[in-house]
Parts: structure tokens; sequence; C-alpha cells
């Protein structure tokens, strides 16, 4: 765990000043580098130490059996998880005969640099050998946004007090050997070795090489070349056996000189394409590559980011620690889903194996909303990847006897990826979720087209799901029985709230949907009955609600469970599920994230103001954020009700966790969706944005510590423009011409605006409903007092 504070705050970077090797795999998620497409963690040039190697290409996976104790109906037979493909990352370096090692001779200075605008990591190091030569290495990496198969480094070795021999070896290692990622022996030899060499060309500055795993089937080929610059006499030549190539540069350097190769990798993978198909598809990215240049690719990258930041940046005056943070996060949010074209985003994006590189319903909740409203491309292409497996969980859905289609609750292809069905198979509000991002996607963007070729079935198939999953009961409620939400520490229950209240707004949007594109809905067999029925099931649905309390149970009959004893659940028991069973967790009040308050977000036209604060304070004394997905929303409802210092409190929980790696587990990959949650809960929470209608919903305040909040937000092609400040709101539209128009609420008050004059209006004091709420002993989240900014 990163114990103090490890990167220094600025506002645009993410710098680390020393190496330290406890670290090293967090460091190497921080730092990692992806454009949704091709993902390379930080690893070190000459790739040793690592805490773990890891260079990923979306979707690409192996196939692995999955344990069970006793089999059942159903259950998922076999598990996908991400392969760390050939790497292409390593330079290893050799000054005189002594290979460039920092665990051995002197560390002089270090230095690694992310650039958030700029999209580049990098390095900068001054070492001494064991027998005392002085050396400087400065790198620098990229992987492209604009061209989406490229990455590329630039690597420079300076003598710096006497005449040098060096000695570059630049590599493509493919099977490298990682720690172990399963204790499950099966698992562990799927994953040992998982690619066949069936291909390998050299070239004099360059080399390629042609992989297929062994179950999946997929291919996949890595190529590289190099522009090198050298003093005098530099000789180059590659090599390559099965497994690996190897461009081998020597020169000699005298005090001053430096020798520079500029190194550009390209990658690509097929499950159809040929071998020479998949060979030409390399070949040509290189071409590309090259055409740029190491300098065009750098001014294309940091064009594309320059456009990223004009439309999505935002701007926190009063705590520069979650300035920095939520920038680093909104920049792996965007590099996790840019170029993933027609792929999931997974919830650690490409920046580790954590999950097994899978994807959730995270994305949807999470992720989808922010890139909605600041990069809605990527939101098009992560929805036609779900349309695309929608024939895999229609298949689901027969095979557990329902009609429409069951989403996974993980997977990379498409498939249930999860062996513990009471998290997996019974969390169909998967579907609500994936709904929700197109409704959400369509009324911000008015995309009609994305709608009839896409939205309109995912829609009408979830819709259909959850008509056959619910029941009628005798007194005519419509009932959602034996599921679980996002809260997995209380599974399979009845009439789950967050679900219930998805799955009616997924209802009611795919009748209406129908209504627009009646032609495409008769091609699908929609009829007018259909319809009906759902719109029935959704003005029936039962929401549960507790009247000795005043609370909405999140599930029915939670608030008569027994209550965890937390003054006898000591610090180091947390997270609860890996220290105590199931069993004991599902039939007690305890919340691993509260579902009720995402309902109280996602549907918060379904509660009254009062029913809001009443049921936050009820959950607050029974949430331990065992999920990295919770402190956000915390922070959004901590805000609606009035608590915002607390409100920031959890923001700066949810920014700050894989910075400070709060869950201790950023070794295997960042947090995607509580990186994304840090933007939430800025502009939903402080900010008060709310898309319950076509009329986006503002109701901003501030907490004290924060003394301004700028961010602005893509509306049918329109940019508007929020500046928050104590006491005032500033409204604007920053294109559109002369005529663009827009009309939005303001603390309920409907504001009219043109392009041609802001709208400034006053922001009325908060008014707490109550005493701050407690949560369980220890687990109130940190504070953010002046003196820890």
């Amino acid at each position: 765990m990163i114990r103090e504070r490890a990167y220094p705050v600025e506002p645009w970077h993410v710098r680390e000043t020393r190496l330290d090797l406890d670290v090293l795999a967090q460091s190497e998620s921080v730092f990692a580098l992806s454009n949704g497409h091709v993902g390379l963690r930080g690893n070190l040039d000459e790739g040793e130490p690592h805490g773990l190697p890891g260079t990923y290409l979306n979707s690409f996976y192996e196939l692995r059996p999955l344990p069970y104790a006793e089999a059942g109906y159903g259950f998922p037979e076999s598990g996908q998880t991400v392969v760390n493909v050939t790497n292409g990352k390593l330079i290893r370096l050799l000054v005189d005969d002594e290979p460039f090692d920092l665990r051995y001779g002197e560390l002089i200075s270090h230095e690694r640099v992310l650039d958030l605008r700029a999209g580049t990591l990098h390095r900068s190091v001054q070492w001494r050998s064991p027998a005392g030569r002085l050396v400087r290495v400065n790198s620098t990496r990229m992987v492209s946004f604009s061209q989406r198969a490229v990455a590329a480094i630039r690597y420079e070795v300076e003598a710096v007090d006497a005449p040098l021999r060096v000695t570059v070896q630049s590599e493509l290692v493919a099977n490298e050997e990682l720690p172990s990622q399963s204790k499950d022996p099966r698992v562990a030899a799927v994953l040992d070795q998982p690619l066949q060499a069936e291909e390998r060309l050299v070239q004099e500055a360059g080399g390629l090489l042609i992989h297929r795993t062994k179950a999946s089937g997929l291919r996949v080929a890595a190529a590289m070349s190099h522009d090198v610059h050298g003093p005098g006499r530099t000789t180059v030549g590659t090599e390559a056996y099965e497994d690996w190539a190897r461009t081998t540069v020597a020169c000699d350097l005298k005090p001053g000189q430096r020798l520079r190769l500029d190194k550009l990798l390209t990658y690509g993978w097929s499950s159809r394409r040929s071998l020479p198909g998949l060979r030409d598809q390399v070949g040509a990215a290189q071409a590309a590559a090259k055409f740029s240049g190491w300098d065009g690719l750098l001014a294309e990258q940091r064009e594309f980011l320059d456009a990223f930041w004009d439309a999505s940046d935002v701007r926190v005056e009063g705590d520069p620690e979650v300035q920095q943070a939520v920038r680093f996060g909104l920049f792996h949010v965007l590099q996790a889903g840019a170029r993933a074209e027609l792929r999931p985003i997974a919830a650690k994006g490409l920046t580790g194996p954590g999950y097994d590189g899978h994807t959730f319903w995270d994305t949807e909740t999470f992720v989808l909303p922010v890139l909605t409203y600041t990069q809605p491309t990527a939101v098009v292409s992560a929805l036609r990847w779900r349309h695309s497996t929608l024939h895999l969980a229609q298949d689901r859905a027969r095979t557990l006897g329902l009609r429409g289609a069951a989403f996974p609750w993980r997977t990379i292809r498409g498939q249930e990826c999860s062996a513990y069905w009471p998290a997996g198979t019974a969390a169909f509000h998967i579907a609500a979720d994936i709904a929700d991002a197109v409704r959400r996607y369509v009324q911000a963007t008015g995309d009609q087209q994305f709608e009839r070729e896409v939205g309109l079935e995912l829609l009408v198939e979830t819709a259909r799901l959850w008509h056959s999953l619910g029941h009628h009961d005798r007194r005519g409620r419509f009932h959602l029985d034996g599921v679980t939400g996002p809260d997995e520490y209380t599974s399979v229950k009845n009439d789950n709230i967050y679900t219930n209240l998805m799955a009616q707004r997924n209802l009611l949007a795919a009748a209406e949907a129908v209504g627009r594109h009646s032609e495409e809905a008769w091609r699908l067999g929609v009829d007018d009955e259909e319809t009906a029925a759902w719109r029935d099931a959704a003005a029936d649905m039962h929401i549960p609600y507790d009247e000795e309390l005043g609370v909405h149970p999140q599930v029915e009959g939670f608030t008569r469970l027994q209550e965890w004893n937390f003054n006898d659940t000591p610090p180091e028991k947390y997270p609860l599920l890996l220290n105590y069973p199931y069993f004991d967790l599902y039939r007690k009040q305890v919340v691993k994230q509260s579902d009720l308050v995402l309902a109280m977000h996602w549907r918060g036209d379904a509660f009254t103001p009062e029913e809001k604060a009443r049921n936050f304070a009820y959950y607050e004394r029974r949430t331990v954020r065992d999920s990295s997905l919770s402190a956000c929303t915390q922070a959004v409802m901590a805000a609606e009700v009035g608590h915002l210092e607390l409100a920031h409190d959890y923001l700066g929980e949810a920014a700050l966790m894989d910075l400070h790696d709060l869950n201790q587990n950023t070794r295997d990959g960042v947090h995607v969706a509580s990186l994304a949650g840090a933007w939430i809960a800025l502009i939903a929470g402080f900010g008060g944005l709310r898309d319950h209608t076509d009329v986006l919903s503002f109701a901003p305040r501030l907490p004290s510590r924060i003394t301004r909040l700028e961010f602005s937000l893509m509306w049918h092609g329109l940019r508007l423009h929020v500046d928050v400040r104590p006491q005032e709101v500033t409204y604007s539209l920053r294109n559109g011409g002369s005529d663009a128009r827009m009309e939005l609420r303001h603390h309920d008050e409907l504001v009219k605006l043109t392009s041609d004059k802001p709208v400034v209006l006053p922001v009325p004091p908060s008014h707490p409903t109550g005493p701050p709420p407690q949560q369980p002993p220890g687990r109130a989240p940190a504070r953010r007092v002046p003196e820890n900014l």
C-alpha cells in the first residue's frame, strides 16, 4: 500500500521522484498507457525489476476451466482471462558489459512523469554502474490515440563523464514468465505459456512475431521497427526465434554524446483473419506510423488530448489534490474507452490483469455516464459491442427459462464468466444498466440513427427479460424475486429496489422507443399488447417501504434482519467477504455498497427529499464500503441531502483510490469506475447534475473547502459550460453559433440559455436535513481537512 503521498500534487502531471520497489506494481498500474485497444503497463524499460509485466489487447483472452465443487444446470462452463501478449516495451541497456539494473550500482536520480496533456510517460534516470561508469537515460513512451494499433518509445542514452561502449537490445517477447495469477492448478496450466508461435520475420532494424492462443484460437501479431541515431560507427542487427525477436544497437559514446532509438510498435489480433492477413495488417500500421514519425505521433497525441481537455476538463479550486486526481481519473477513463471500437471497457481498463480483464455493470453505470457527456463516440462503441453480444445474452436467457436477453455479470467476449451464481447470474440489474446507458446517450445526443439500429433492440430485449422474470401477485403488484442488486452482501432476494426501479425505467423507455420507431419494432415482433404489458408492469412495480422506520428496505424484509456486530469487527477483518462466510453476510444488515443509495441517485425521481434524507442516514450506519464503487455514490447523495463536508470526504476517497492505493489492490490495475466516480461525485454531487428527463437539471452547492468548480458537458452537439462559486453559478454555451439555444433547470427553475449571453444565477444556501450521519466504527471516510489538502 502507498502509505504516504507517493506523487507530488501537480495540476497536470503525476510525478514519481524516487523509485520504491515495494510499490513497484502499484506504480506500474498508475503509469499504464492505453488507448482502449492497446495497453502497456508502466513497467521499467529494461523489464527488471518488475512487479507485474503486462501488455494487453482489448478482448484478447484465453479460455480456462471454471472450478465447481458441485455442478449445476445452467452454470457457466468456462471462463475467459485476459492474456499478457507480446511485450514490445523491453529495451535493455548494457554499459560496457554490465546490464543497466537499478538493483545494482548506484541510482543517483530517478523520475517518471505521466503527462496528462501530452499523453506520454517520461522517464529520466542517472545511474552509476558497479564498475563506476556514469550514464544518463531518458525515455518517453506513448500509446497513440490517433493510430490505435501503434505505440512508440523514444530511448536516449548519454555518456556523462567518461567514454562508454553501450549496447541497446530492443525486444519483442512472448510468453513472459509471470507471477502466479491463480491458486487453481488447472487455471495456472492454461495461463502458463498461453501463446503458440506461428511465424517470425526479421529485418535489419526490426521484426515481427505471430502467435495463437491454444484454446480460444485467437491470433496476435506484434511488429517493431527502429529509427537509430548515434555518433560515428553504430551497428544495428536483428535476430528472431519462436518467442522473441531482438534488435541490437551498439556504439561508442564520448562524454556528452547520445545514442537515440525511436521504436515503433504495432499490434493486431483477430479470431478470423488469416496469418497473412494479420501480418499485412500490422505491416500497414507500421507504414502509417513511420509516415508520421515520432514527432508526428507526438503532435497527433497532443492535438487529440487538447480537444478532449477543452471539452472535458474539470477545474477544482481549493483542493489541489482532488484537482490532480480528477484529471488523472478522466485520463484513465479516456484511455479505457477512446479507441475500444466495438470492444468492451474492462473494470481495470488495459492497466492490469485484475478481475481477469472482465467488464462488469460498472461500465454502463459509472464509466459511460462520464463518456456520454465528454466523449460520446466512445459510448456508441461500447453499446454497439453490447449489441454484438445480444445473441449470446438471448441464449443465456433461454437457458435460464426466460425471454429477452440476460447479459453477463462479468465477461470479455459476451458469455457469462462468473462461477458464483448468486453474484453473477442473479445480478440481472446489468440489463437495466445497459438500457439506461442507451436511454442516456440518445437523450444527450439526439442520435436517432443509433437508437433505430442498436438502441431499440437492446431496450426491447431487456424489457422482455424483465417481463418474463417478474410476476404480478394477487394484489396486482409486480415483483422481481430472487435477484442480486449491486450490493453483493445481500444476494438472491426479492424486490431489490435498485433493480426494480431501474427495470421500471427500462420497461417505459422500451415502450417509448417502440413508439418512435414502429416499423423497426414490428420487425422485432413487438406489438401493442406487448408494450401495454410493459407499461402495466412498470406501473405496478412493487417498491418496498418500512412504514415503522420511514425508510425503504433495499430488498424486501431487509430492515427486519439482524444487525451486524460492528463493534466487534476489527479493522483487519475488512473487507468482510474475505473474512466472514457469505451465509453470515446474507442474513444481516450489512452493506458492501449501498444500492438503495445508488437507486436514489440514478432514480432520484422516485423518492421525495424527505425519503432521501432518512434513507441516506439509515444506510450510512450499515455501509462498510468494501467496494471501490461506493464512495462516489455516497458523495453524490450526501451532497444532495445537505451534508456537503461529508460529500467532500467521500469525493476524496473515490478520486484517490489508486493514487493512494486505498484498497491495497492497485497493483492489479486501476479502478476505472471509481476514477469515473470522481467526476460523478463532482458534477452530480456538487454540480447537482440529474438527467431524469430530456431537460438537464442542476442544483449546484459547494463544500466550504472548494471555492470554485468549473466543468463542461456535451448536449446535442452544444458545449454547456458551468462555473460554480459559493454564491452564484454561471451557465454559458461555448459553441453552436449565434442561434444556439438550450433549456435547463437550476434548483427546479426553468432557465432558457442562448449562446450570446451567459446566465448568472444565485446558489441558495444548503440546509442539512439533520446532523451528519454516522458510519460503522472505523469506516468513516478520511476527512478532507485543510492540513491534509
